[in-house]
């Protein structure tokens, strides 16, 4: 695990555009575009406060690292990042079918709870899930950035509103939705990459590896020496919520092995593997792999990107609030 006390400056990736200013005066009834430093000294101690509560929950469960950055993924691609995603309802975006398997709601409620008792009624939910999804990602062995803040919380959350990238999606399909966002193609090779930490569920890609396109035989894309393995763990009559490792061999650790795996046919999603046999997306996955050193570089694109996608649609004024409590509006 990757300490925060003593943090390695390779990894610690500060894009120039992101040091803004560092001294905010925080307001509810007027926000600015996200920036770093937002709530001065109205809540001083919010990351250490946060970072605090990731890391007790990452050493309890490893895999609240994949699960907070796949929920914030989620967030912002429906309403934008607002931490409507933690909403509870019998119809919010939590039932919605995409949705159902997001874990780690507990991980920000209790940041939540922290933040209230330090500075009451002034850090966003989804400013915390923000935070938590970058200290989860260093933790995991990823790449460290300045998370801008400032966010309000949106009062709406509907299953209906859930359209989210699918496990099946053709690159086309998943540069629309991505320009939709308002992210661009680099963005959404980078952003895919994400899924070198993290799991699936059988339910989602078995067909691909048995009856794919219902030609009774597996996508000629995988390797062959890939499909034997992937049917062990996912048998035709097996449980279709086994879950099985996205990034094969590296499923644990935030680097470049998932990239690696989709040169060599090894991905486990359709909506995966095809970024390599894409003639758009394939030559920014060698642009990643070929440098000299494509830990580095990937780290700095992954931290562009998510510091981009964390800005979608921001609440401001009075289309947002600061909830007491995330899984509920005030």
């Amino acid at each position: 695990m990757r300490s925060f006390t003593n943090l390695n400056p390779c990894y610690v990736l500060l894009p120039f555009f992101l040091v803004l200013a560092t001294n905010a005066t925080h307001t509810n009834n007027f926000l600015p575009r996200p920036r770093t430093g937002y709530y001065g000294s109205a809540c001083w101690n919010v990351e250490s406060i946060v970072r605090s509560v990731v890391e007790s929950n990452y050493l309890a469960n490893p895999a609240n690292a994949p699960g907070i950055l796949r929920m914030h993924f989620h967030d912002c691609f429906v309403q934008g990042c607002d931490a409507s995603v933690l909403l509870a309802g019998p119809n919010s975006e939590r039932t919605a079918i995409p949705n159902l398997s997001l874990r780690g709601f507990n991980v920000i409620e209790e940041a939540k709870t922290q933040l209230e008792i330090a500075c009451p009624r002034t850090v966003s939910c989804a400013d915390i899930l923000a935070l938590a999804a970058r200290d989860f990602v260093h933790l995991a062995g990823g790449p460290w950035w300045p998370v801008p803040l400032g966010r309000l919380d949106g009062r709406i959350s509907l299953a209906s509103n859930v359209i989210l990238p699918g496990p099946t999606d053709s690159v086309a399909v998943q540069k629309l939705r991505f320009a939709e966002k308002n992210l661009n193609t680099q963005d959404l090779v980078v952003l895919a990459a994400g899924h070198t930490i993290g799991t699936a569920g059988c339910i989602v890609f078995r067909d691909r590896f048995f009856n794919y396109d219902n030609t009774g035989s597996p996508d000629p894309t995988i390797a062959p020496s890939f499909v034997p393995l992937i049917q062990a763990q996912c048998p035709l009559n097996g449980d279709p919520a086994t879950r099985v490792v996205l990034d094969t061999g590296s499923g644990d650790q935030f680097d470049t092995s998932y990239l690696n795996n989709l040169k060599n046919g090894r991905g486990l999603l359709e909506s995966d593997q095809v970024l390599w046999t894409n003639l758009e997306t394939r030559p920014i996955v060698e642009r990643l792999l070929g440098l000299r050193f494509p830990f580095l570089i990937f780290g700095l694109e992954f931290a562009r990107s998510m510091t981009k996608m964390s800005q979608i649609e921001i609440k401001t004024g009075l289309d947002g609030e600061i909830r007491r409590v995330c899984s509920a509006v005030n």
